[in-house]
C-alpha cells in the first residue's frame, strides 16, 4: 500500500521539475513585444483532464448549476473531484484579488471536510453550497472573459529577491521570479512567499496561502505554483495601501529573531505544562503586541515546542471571541445584526488567523517556523483594537449557565439546536459547557452545529470558521479544547436564520 504524500513533499516534488511553465505575459514583455499584442497572445490557464469540469464551474449558468450537479454525481464523478475543479476555477478566475472571490476559495476544502461528517444523503450539500456562491461570483466577475491567472513563464539561474519585487509593486516580475523559485524548489518559493504575507499581519493575507497550500492533496502537485499564486497576487495587491506602521511589527520581529537567536536554533521539543500554558494564553490575550510576541519568541528560545506555543496562542485568540460583545450599531450590515459575532467579527476574524499561522509555522521552515508564531502572537494581542477585551466577562455568564434545564445528552442537545434557533449566543455557550461537564460526546455536539453552518449564509465564514473550531478542538489538550466548543456554539447562534443562496434547491434535489 502506498503511503500518502504530505503537503510538504508534494512541494518537494513540484521543485524537482513536475511543474510545467509555459510561456505567458512575462516573457513577452521581457522581449519587448507590446501590451496590445501580449494581450493578444497571452494563452488561457490550463488544468489537464480536469479542464472540461474546470469550465464546467466557470460557465454553467446558475439556475441549472445544482441539477448538473447531481447529474455529475450520478454518473460516478467523486464529490472532491468537483470541489477540486471549482478550485482551479476560482482561482484562475480571482487570482486572489475578488473579496468574495478568495473568501468562497477558502471555503471550499473546509466544505469538503464537513460533507465527510454528514448523514449519507446530505454529504453533497455543504460542497453544493459554496459551488454555487461560487460559480455565481465567477459569473458576476466576467466568467471566461475576467480571468485574472494566466500561464507565466519561469526565467533560468537564481532569480533576484521576490519581497523586493513586491514591494516595487512589480507584478510581472514578482510572478516571474516566483515560478523561478517553485521551479527549482518550491519549498524554497513556498517560504520566501511567506516573507511576503508576513509584511501585514491581517486575517485574509494570512489565511489565503494556508488555505491553498491545504489544497494542494485535493487539486494535485502540478497545480502549486497557480494555487501560491493567488496568495502573490493578493500582497500585489495589497501594496497599494501600505503604511509606514506596517514597518514597526517587521522591525520588532527582525529585534526578537536577533535577540533570542532564533535563527541559530532548532524547533524545541519541551512540552509545556498545562499552568504554563494558560499563563502564556492569557499574556498574549492581555499584553500588548509587542508583549505579546516578545513572552512568545522568549518561549520559543527555551525550547518549547512550537505546536504548543501555537496552543497557547489559539486559546488567546478564542478569548476574543468568547468575549466579544459582537457588531456595533454603527456596524450593522445585511445579515449581520448590532451584537452579531459570525461574519468579520473581531473573534473569528482571529480565530482564523491564528489558525493559520499554526499551520502555516508546521508548513515552513527555518525562521518562518519561529516567525509566524511570533507574529500570530502579534497579531491576536493587535486584534483587541483597543476594546476593553480584557475588562469584559467571557461567555457564557453565571446566569446564561444556570438558566440551562436539561441534565441528560438527549435534552442538552435539543436545548442546544433551540437556543442557536433563538439566536441566542451566550445560552447556547452555556448548553455546550454542560455537555461537557456532563459527558456528552463532542462528536454529537460537533454534529448540532454543523447542520446550521451548512444551512445557513455565515456572511462567507461559516464552512472556515466551524473548521477552524473543529481543529483547534482536536488539537487542544482536554483541559482547554472545550472552548473552541462554547465559541463555536456562539458563532452558531449568532448566524442562524440567514439560509444561504441555493440551499432550498439543493435539498430538494437530494430530497432532505
Amino acid at each position: 500500500m502506498n503511503t500518502p504524500q504530505s503537503r510538504r513533499e508534494f512541494l518537494a516534488d513540484v521543485g524537482k521539475g513536475t511543474l510545467l511553465a509555459t510561456l505567458g505575459p512575462t516573457l513577452a514583455a521581457e522581449l519587448g513585444i507590446t501590451t496590445a499584442a501580449a494581450e493578444e497572445a497571452t494563452p488561457a490557464l490550463t488544468f489537464g483532464g480536469l479542464e472540461p469540469l474546470v469550465c464546467f464551474m466557470q460557465e454553467t449558468p446558475l439556475s441549472k448549476l445544482q441539477p448538473a450537479l447531481a447529474a455529475k454525481l450520478q454518473q460516478g464523478i467523486p464529490l472532491k473531484q468537483l470541489v477540486a475543479a471549482g478550485v482551479l476555477a476560482n482561482a484562475r478566475s480571482f487570482g486572489g484579488e475578488d473579496y468574495i472571490g478568495f473568501h468562497t476559495l477558502m471555503a471550499l476544502g473546509p466544505a469538503l471536510q464537513m460533507a465527510a461528517l454528514m448523514p449519507d444523503r446530505q454529504q453533497a450539500l455543504p460542497v453544493f453550497k459554496v459551488l454555487y456562491r461560487n460559480t455565481n461570483r465567477i459569473q458576476e466577475h466576467g466568467g471566461r472573459a475576467g480571468e485574472v491567472l494566466h500561464p507565466v513563464a519561469a526565467g533560468t539561474g537564481t532569480p533576484p529577491g521576490l519581497h523586493e519585487a513586491v514591494k516595487r509593486r512589480d507584478t510581472a516580475a514578482a510572478e516571474a521570479v516566483f515560478a523561478t523559485l517553485m521551479r527549482n524548489s518550491a519549498d524554497a518559493g513556498f517560504n520566501a512567499l511567506l516573507e511576503c504575507v508576513q509584511d501585514n499581519p491581517e486575517v485574509h493575507r494570512t489565511a489565503l496561502p494556508y488555505r491553498a497550500w491545504d489544497l494542494l492533496d485535493l487539486v494535485g502537485r502540478e497545480h502549486a505554483t497557480t494555487m501560491l499564486r493567488m496568495s502573490l497576487r493578493y500582497c500585489l495587491n495589497a501594496e497599494k495601501q501600505r503604511r509606514p506602521e506596517w514597518d514597526e511589527h517587521g522591525a520588532l520581529l527582525t529585534r526578537l529573531i536577533d535577540e533570542h537567536r532564533l535563527m541559530d536554533r532548532t524547533p524545541g521539543t519541551r512540552p509545556l505544562e498545562d499552568g504554563v500554558m494558560e499563563k502564556l494564553s492569557l499574556t498574549i490575550f492581555a499584553g500588548t503586541p509587542a508583549e505579546a510576541a516578545g513572552a512568545v519568541a522568549a518561549a520559543l528560545a527555551e525550547g518549547f515546542d512550537p505546536r504548543d506555543i501555537g496552543e497557547a496562542i489559539s486559546l488567546a485568540a478564542n478569548q476574543l471571541l468568547l468575549r466579544d460583545h459582537g457588531r456595533l450599531p454603527e456596524w450593522e450590515a445585511p445579515g449581520k445584526p448590532p451584537g452579531s459575532v459570525h461574519g468579520d467579527s473581531i473573534g473569528v476574524h482571529a480565530c482564523d488567523a491564528i489558525h493559520a499561522w499554526r499551520n502555516l509555522s508546521q508548513a515552513s521552515q527555518g525562521r518562518n517556523v519561529f516567525a509566524c508564531l511570533i507574529l500570530g502572537a502579534w497579531q491576536a494581542a493587535r486584534d483587541k483594537q483597543g476594546q476593553p477585551f480584557t475588562e469584559w466577562q467571557p461567555v457564557p455568564s453565571r446566569h446564561q449557565l444556570n438558566a440551562v434545564t436539561a441534565k441528560e445528552a438527549a435534552g442538552l442537545l435539543a436545548e442546544l439546536d433551540a437556543n442557536i434557533r433563538q439566536n441566542l449566543q451566550g445560552h447556547a455557550a452555556a448548553v455546550v459547557e454542560r455537555c461537557g461537564t456532563a459527558g456528552v460526546p463532542a462528536k454529537a455536539v460537533f454534529e448540532v452545529m454543523l447542520r446550521h453552518a451548512v444551512s445557513e449564509d455565515g456572511s462567507l465564514h461559516a464552512e472556515k470558521y466551524f473548521q477552524t473550531a473543529w481543529d483547534e478542538f482536536h488539537r487542544t489538550r482536554p483541559a482547554f479544547r472545550w472552548r473552541h466548543l462554547l465559541s463555536l456554539a456562539r458563532v452558531t447562534a449568532s448566524e442562524y436564520g440567514r439560509p444561504a443562496a441555493g440551499q432550498a434547491e439543493a435539498r430538494a434535489l437530494f430530497g432532505v
